[in-house]
């Protein structure tokens, strides 16, 4: 069999694959690439929603701001209603987390189909050559003489030898699979049933008056709109073909198979009164399902060898959120890093491997904003607190480093690496927080009480501060932001779980010791403790003795 040697060699042209090609393109344009995706035609994929890192990646890495804002449609943001146990509330009464305004950095709501044969019409214009209806039948990696990839392409085999091997296939994996590196993810077992449908009706012609003029006539329907249950979410969001996307992912003993037929899944969505008035006149164009969602790979990056994976041929944690396309921003960023500097010449060992360490670090840290989780996500009350401090600790923090591109950062990285344990155990400490904080307040029968009538509507409020964000603020500025955004986030779940009446004093500490938080029921005095704990509270004088083990994690979150 003939051999073509190549460059690059890219498994799979969907998002992740397309998007890496261009970005190696436009970055030397002299690579030889071939591109290998096994449909002919870009079918529905689940992933719409955009958050800022990708869409960041996608205005400034990838060029293309112009595009997105003509053929795509923007996001309003994130937004979440809270129902009855009974499930029977109207729409309008639901207590509701929101904004009422664009927000400052820009997002997108992406209709995948559009987008990724958009991108393969770019890239053959650009000169890649990009094959459909190519099946992947084998890959031996060999360094020395050029990884081999035999393909299947109109009933004849081909075989193409190359520097880099980059998989980008999704699920199917079969680097991953081939060297064992694919591990399920038990702490966070998780199922999903979606669909696209027509004639769902519109949240914002919602007859109510006030509940339209409560979010300032705002565009409700170009939010991530989600409907939340103990246990389970449900999604409905808007494509530019003019469907909107529907899912429900819940803990997978709540999943029912029955679910995943066009039938079964709206039976499912119309036993919730809310979701079921926008869906009187609905029909499914088509409907997916997986049983289970969240998995990673042990290896990312094997820059030594020259392969690696990105989007979901290396993990996946949790569509809540929606950081699918951040991890395929970070990991096609470090992917053209690698690329590029091996063919100047660079030693690319050791950063790949720092590489890899800081995906996998940013895998542990996302799956403890749901792992356990979802039994917070009914309460009005208590899930409040859960999406400010995850989403400003997102952009305080992440956002701000992908924006000045720390993730390239040698340096930086090896800094993050360095105090990963105290960072994740804060994480830890924080997770066993709030899933006290659930099982407390269902037991006092508190769990679904402020449900119908609140609403957080200001940005600020309800996701975090923008300010200065990606124009390189000092240590001390990011510190002092984290320490806001935990002591905020736990005065408020101590003082819901205390008589209300009770104050906690600002001064009071924080839970970040690297000593782990009492499992079981929250023991309230001893959580809010002062004693011999490392720390962080708000900030003093610097004569103060503990400051330096105080000071510590927001240094490590920080720099």
């Amino acid at each position: 069999m003939d051999e073509t040697k190549l460059d690059v060699v890219i498994l799979g042209g969907g998002l992740a694959g397309s998007l890496l090609a261009r970005q190696l393109r436009m970055a030397r344009p002299e690579l030889s690439m071939a591109v290998f995706e096994r449909d002919t035609e870009r079918g529905f994929k689940v992933g719409e929603s955009t958050v800022e890192i990708a869409a960041n990646y996608l205005i400034r890495r990838q060029k293309l701001n112009r595009y997105l804002f003509m053929n795509q449609l923007p996001k309003n943001s994130l937004r979440f209603f809270f129902d009855t146990p009974e499930k029977d509330a109207e729409l309008h009464r639901m207590s509701e987390i929101g904004v009422y305004h664009l927000p400052p950095l820009p997002s997108f709501q992406l209709d995948r189909a559009r987008l990724e044969q958009d991108l393969i019409d770019m890239n053959v214009a650009m000169g890649i050559d990009v094959q459909l209806g190519a099946t992947v039948r084998d890959v031996v990696l060999d360094k020395e003489n050029g990884h081999r990839v035999v393909v299947e392409r109109g009933g004849e085999k081909r075989a193409y030898r190359a520097r880099w091997v980059l998989d980008c296939s999704g699920r199917a994996s079969p680097i991953a699979r081939q060297r064992g590196y694919r591990r399920r993810t038990p702490e966070h077992h998780i199922a999903a049933v979606w669909a696209r449908g027509a004639n769902v009706a519109d949240i914002d012609a919602w007859p109510d008056e006030e509940f339209r003029q409560r979010a300032r006539h705002t565009a409700r329907t170009l939010s991530t709109n989600h409907f939340c249950y103990d246990g389970y979410w449900i999604w409905f969001i808007p494509l530019s073909c003019d469907l909107i996307s529907l899912g429900i992912v819940m803990n997978a003993d709540k999943f029912d198979p029955a679910w995943r037929t066009r039938e079964g899944f709206l039976s499912c969505l119309r036993a919730h009164r809310a979701p079921a008035s926008m869906l009187e006149k609905a029909e499914l164009v088509d409907v997916g399902s997986y049983a289970q969602l969240s998995y990673r790979s042990t290896k990312i990056f094997g820059g030594e060898e020259r392969w690696g994976f990105s989007g979901e041929s290396a993990a996946f944690t949790d569509p809540f959120y929606s950081p699918g396309s951040d991890f395929i921003a970070i990991e096609n960023d470090m992917l053209a890093d690698l690329v590029l500097r091996d063919f100047a010449g660079e030693d690319i060992a050791e950063r790949s491997a720092i590489y890899d360490a800081m995906v996998q670090f940013r895998f542990e840290n996302t799956l403890l904003l749901y792992s356990g989780l979802y039994q917070t996500f009914g309460s009005f009350e208590l899930f409040k607190e859960k999406c400010f401090f995850d989403c400003a600790s997102y952009y305080n923090l992440w956002v701000d480093a992908y924006m000045q591109d720390q993730h390239l950062d040698l340096r930086w990285c090896r800094t993050q690496l360095r105090r990963k344990d105290l960072v994740l155990e804060a994480m830890r400490n924080f997770n066993r927080l709030f899933q006290d904080a659930a099982r407390e307040m269902k037991r006092d029968g508190r769990y679904f009480r402020k449900n119908l009538g609140h609403q957080v509507l200001n940005g600020v409020e309800a996701f975090g501060v923008f300010d200065g964000l990606g124009r390189g603020r000092s240590r001390r500025e990011i510190n002092d932001r984290t320490e806001m955004i935990f002591n905020k986030t736990r005065d408020a779940v101590v003082s819901m779980l205390r008589d209300e009446r009770t104050e906690i004093a600002p001064e009071a500490p924080m839970p970040w010791s690297p000593s782990p938080l009492p499992r079981g029921p929250l023991d309230l005095d001893q959580f809010m403790g002062d004693t011999d704990l490392r720390t962080i509270g708000p900030r003093t004088a610097s004569a103060d003795p503990s400051a330096g083990s105080r000071l510590e994690l927001a240094d490590a979150l920080a720099e």
